[in-house]
């Protein structure tokens, strides 16, 4: 376990006073930050890791294309979402003041100094270094004549089958671009075999096909050697285009809107209503075009008229448009240029009893994600589907995928005579797919399987076995996470378990399953806190009573680990425990509207973002409590989407033992980061946490020392 000792300097007690500060009106545009400006600041902090020379290179790259990707989806849905309020004459001032087209215009800004970044680091940094490593990617003027005539070969047996280019006239208009596809717009000369020259035709590329391809060794350098589809396709761009000549062709690709717009009111079968916008999605509306940087203007214009998009959304970047089918390379084997291997560790109780249900019978067990095994989880739900003496199975799924070794345990369990209840939220974004087929998988083993509520996903991380005991009593089990029950997520994410029989837990849980399967009022809960009902003013209960012993003289702390915060009323609440002299440790991955460090306002409310070699996903929140600390974990950010919209669990942390591992590995250890931290400023701009001199404290190499299998 990790240790308090180990931590460079103590938390400081809080600056208590002993009056209210000034009134102020702490709804004001000024002492708040806008939520899409912040998400994109996150996204900068992970583009940032790539430049880091302490990171391994094959995992710089693997920053740089996670960046990609995330680019990706927050103009397929945050930008997307801006452009639809214009679009439809309602835009939404946000608490900070901005228009969507104001925010609008601070993105464009922001993403094409950080899309210009990202290309230099790829082309100045990152391929530099890879080729000093033998990893080479070469270009056609690189290749030699044995490499040029294997990529005439491979492009005429590979290529040429599978292409269909699509010459552009009156009876071939501008094709369909599918979201994110690769494509090429080809300049050419001449007449066809039926007297056409348009001069222009466009060449799709299928995603069948490998974006890079690895050359044989017999023809290559030493060390790995690749070639670019798209530099095979330039090569090669006549043979699809007999007589022609091809002046030049050019990539591009298109990103469009793809959230989901599913009025699920009038839907009588989400799951069928679902399979049907999930075809849409590939089509929605253009938001983003991104081009080759040599492609000559008349052609960039004709792509823009064509999309309907402006030169603010145009990005012309030198390299391929499509960086994240990179990730082959980062998959390389090639161990001194990745992070060490590390087995997750699994506690003692675990090894020493065949019966997890035994185990969990002696105490409740704390897992911490990845650094201790997702194991253990997947084996009470083994152990479910095939001990006799289970009666039930009820589980939430969020993230899972339908051919997870889970999802086969709950088949079986199906199958075996159990009562499966599954509650699966089929609009997980872009998992959908593969809910939806985890769901008829279930569904044909006898499973039954709900969709939670209309109006609410169902994000709660929870699973409750019914089992009957020795003595003839039937005894409800209970995992309760902040995480999903993905298992290759849960080797990325950081998050935290609880495996428990509490009677009170079980019967809380129970609740909530006959709630999200059933109908009736809001379940009446000892121990649980649930969104959205209760979860949002506990929350602001809490922060007030810590406010409350801060103007008593009472010692008041706020510590909290989550991924987001937006909420308004949590927002001023906390401003005003900071008012009173409350000291609040924040650690927010990602989107943060609150403004630390504003004089009489938040100068005691300290913001920090960790980004470092596992994604920090875990939701933990503290209360000083007068010295009796309150300590829980949730499945829920501090956001309206999650407080209000979705149905969310909150469970607490009671075991002394488990509550100081909780404080320790999952808030302290953090606040002693000083190097994967980012601390934000009261402009909302994040300064990385690094001091000359000091002793280097990486807080997720110190959980793995501490918890991974020695």
């Amino acid at each position: 376990m990790y240790s308090p000792s180990e931590s460079q300097t103590p938390l400081p007690l809080p600056s208590l006073i002993t009056s209210a500060a000034p009134t102020l009106n702490l709804k004001e545009a000024h002492y708040y930050l806008n939520r899409e400006l912040s998400l994109l600041q996150f996204h900068l902090r992970v583009l940032e890791q790539a430049k880091d020379a302490s990171i391994p290179l094959l995992e710089r790259l693997k920053f740089l294309l996670i960046f990609s990707n995330n680019l990706d989806e927050f103009f397929e849905i945050r930008v997307a979402g801006l452009k639809q309020q214009i679009r439809h004459e309602l835009p939404k001032v946000s608490a900070d003041g901005l228009l969507p087209q104001e925010v609008l215009r601070i993105i464009s800004d922001t993403c094409h100094k950080a899309v210009d970044e990202q290309y230099r680091i790829l082309n100045e940094i990152l391929f530099p270094a890879l080729v000093a490593e033998k990893v080479r990617f070469l270009r056609r003027s690189e290749w030699n004549n044995e490499q040029a005539r294997w990529v005439k070969n491979y492009f005429k047996e590979q290529i040429l089958p599978v292409v269909s280019p699509l010459g552009l006239d009156p009876a071939h208009p501008f094709p369909r671009i599918a979201n994110k596809s690769l494509n090429f717009i080809v300049l050419l000369e001449g007449r066809d075999a039926f007297g056409r020259q348009s001069g222009l035709a466009v060449i799709p590329a299928p995603r069948s096909l490998p974006r890079i391809i690895r050359f044989p060794e017999n023809i290559s350098a030493p060390g790995v050697n690749f070639a670019f589809l798209s530099s095979m396709i330039h090569a090669h761009a006549e043979e699809l285009f007999p007589g022609m000549v091809v002046k030049g062709s050019y990539q591009f690709r298109v990103t469009r809107n793809a959230d989901l717009n599913l009025n699920e009111d009038l839907v009588d079968d989400l799951a069928l209503a679902l399979k049907g916008e999930l075809l849409s999605r590939r089509y929605g509306d253009e938001v983003r075009l991104e081009v080759a940087d040599n492609c000559p203007d008349e052609l960039v214009n004709f792509l823009l008229k064509k999309f309907k998009l402006s030169e603010n959304e145009l990005y012309k970047v030198n390299g391929m448009v499509n960086l994240s089918r990179l990730f082959a390379v980062t998959r390389l084997d090639i161990p001194h240029l990745k992070y060490p291997p590390f087995t997750p560790g699994i506690p003692r109780v675990l090894k020493t009893k065949d019966s997890i249900f035994e185990a969990i019978g002696k105490k409740d067990i704390l897992l911490h994600h990845p650094y201790e095994s997702f194991r253990p989880v997947i084996d009470f739900i083994k152990q479910a589907a095939r001990d006799p003496q289970v009666l039930a199975i009820k589980q939430t799924l969020y993230r899972i995928g339908a051919n997870s070794e889970i999802m086969d345990l709950l088949v079986e369990a199906a199958r075996n005579g159990k009562e499966v209840t599954t509650i699966i939220e089929l609009r997980a974004r872009f998992d959908e797919a593969s809910n939806l087929e985890g769901a008829a998988r279930l569904q044909s083993a006898g499973a039954i399987v709900a969709y939670g509520i209309v109006g609410y996903k169902t994000h709660s991380k929870m699973a409750l076995v019914v089992r009957r005991e020795s003595n003839g009593q039937l005894k409800r089990y209970v995992h309760l996470g902040t995480g999903n029950y993905h298992a290759e997520n849960a080797r990325i994410y950081t998050d935290i378990s609880l495996l428990s029989c509490d009677d009170q837990l079980g019967e809380d849980t129970h609740k909530l399953f006959l709630q999200m399967t059933g109908m009736g009022k809001a379940a009446k809960l000892k121990r649980l806190l649930h969104a959205p009902f209760t979860l949002h003013t506990r929350l602001i209960e809490l922060i007030e009573q810590e406010r409350q012993n801060a103007l008593d003289n009472k010692p008041a702390r706020i510590m909290a680990k989550i991924n987001g915060l937006t909420e308004a009323q949590i927002i001023e609440a906390l401003y005003r425990a900071s008012q009173a002299g409350v000291e609040i440790h924040l650690i927010v991955r990602g989107i943060c509207c609150l403004k630390p460090g504003i004089p009489s306002v938040s100068e005691n409310i300290h913001v920090r973002s960790v980004v470092g070699r596992f994604l920090e996903h875990s939701r933990i929140y503290y209360f000083h409590n007068n010295d009796d600390p309150l300590v829980f974990c949730a499945s829920a950010d501090w956001m309206e989407r999650n407080l209000f919209h979705r149905l969310e669990t909150c469970f607490p942390i009671e075991l002394p033992s488990l509550k100081q591992r909780i404080t320790d590995e999952g808030l302290k250890v953090f606040l002693n980061d000083n190097q994967q931290s980012w601390i934000l400023d009261s402009h909302g701009n994040y300064h990385l946490n690094r001091t000359q001199g000091e002793e280097p404290y990486i807080a997720q190499l110190k959980l793995l020392q501490a918890l991974g299998a020695s």
